[in-house]
């Protein structure tokens, strides 16, 4: 007999915020962290993360904090440090943590490889699965996923298409 969970289900606000390359999802939790950044046209892969990072997950339509949406929007607008700004909370492995937090320490207009990240986190043959890692991030643009890259320069993969990447590393200054 299959047993059914009891853990309860995980409430949280989604908001919508337009900027130049698609509708931003915000997924925030009651403290106004900010829980998960996707793309509208992605919006099934990210309920999918949620699930696996959360279990069941309620989104009710809730907006995002204005100091978020305006951190946001001014990123969008040319100021790139507004992303540090973001209080941000997550759910994962220990290694994927790991991952995701020595992505926000990677500064905008720079990129590293997969295996420059392995290194930094002081695992070095690491590489596939910081590749694994970063692609089950669930914030998008704040923790920048988008500034890693193939060991020859490629654009390699991005949740959010290659298109979405090589605009976002074009916004921040890198020449690709």
């Amino acid at each position: 007999m299959a047993s059914r969970s009891t853990k309860p289900s995980v409430s949280f606000g989604l908001d919508r915020l337009t900027t130049p390359i698609g509708i931003a999802l915000l997924v925030t939790d009651a403290e106004g962290a900010l829980r998960a950044l996707d793309w509208d046209d992605y919006e099934h892969r990210m309920r999918e993360l949620l699930r696996l990072h959360y279990g069941a997950v309620d989104l009710s339509d809730q907006p995002a904090p204005a100091a978020m949406r305006t951190a946001l929007s001014g990123y969008f607008e040319g100021d790139l440090g507004q992303l540090s700004g973001i209080a941000w909370r997550i759910a994962g492995t220990p290694f994927q943590q790991k991952v995701w937090t020595a992505l926000a320490q990677i500064p905008a207009g720079t990129t590293l490889s997969y295996g420059a990240m392995a290194a930094k986190i002081e695992m070095p043959k690491a590489i596939r699965a910081v590749g694994h890692a970063n692609g089950s991030n669930p914030i998008s643009v704040v923790l920048p996923c988008h500034r890693l890259i193939g060991a020859d320069g490629s654009l390699v993969k991005y949740g959010g298409g290659l298109e979405r990447k090589r605009w976002l590393l074009r916004h921040e200054g890198v020449e690709i």
